[in-house]
């Protein structure tokens, strides 16, 4: 009963997490939540069958801080498109660097980690673009999450969720165009 994974929905609608099928049972057989969309599967005890929930929704608001992604070399390589960001080169063997050199009180922020390649990240040393003369096509930043960035691991899988996680179809066809 625990294996398979459940949407959770805010009172709005709005996607707040996963949870196992099990946590999901217990939010709707204590009434704090409802069950919108059924899986195939079914819990059946002696007298009564119970579909398994795959979509649930809570009947209480819950407030919750939006999400943030973690600061990871992986993250940082994402953001630009595991692309170099001084000559423009799409490769996986990306190093990370400090716009402004750490040896120089440059913080390890967003706002201060590009992706370069071995040869641009070796050019550049440990000067500041301007320096090395390197030029960065735009500043860098923290990427903006949206809810869909949290889901989007089961949206493959999980046909019946798409309806409810905003903005699935318009970054599928993004990415496919």
């Amino acid at each position: 009963m625990d294996t398979g994974s459940v949407l959770v929905l805010n009172q709005n609608y709005e996607p707040l997490n996963v949870c196992n099928v099990r946590r999901a049972m217990v939010l709707v057989l204590r009434g704090k939540a409802e069950v919108l969309e059924t899986a195939r599967d079914a819990i059946r005890s002696s007298t009564q069958a119970f579909p398994l929930p795959s979509v649930i929704r809570l009947f209480h608001m819950i407030r919750r801080p939006r999400p943030k992604v973690r600061l990871t070399r992986r993250e940082i390589f994402a953001r630009d498109n595991w692309t170099c960001v001084y000559c423009g080169r799409v490769t996986r063997d990306l190093t990370l660097d400090h716009v402004l050199p750490r040896h120089r009180g440059g913080p390890h922020t967003w706002e201060n980690l590009v992706s370069a390649c071995k040869p641009c990240n070796h050019r550049k040393a440990g000067h500041t673009p301007a320096e090395a003369k390197m030029m960065l096509p735009r500043e860098p930043a923290a990427p903006r999450v949206s809810i869909y960035y949290a889901f989007f691991q089961y949206l493959h899988q999980q046909e019946g969720w798409r309806k409810f996680v905003p903005g699935y179809e318009t970054s599928v066809f993004a990415a496919a165009g």
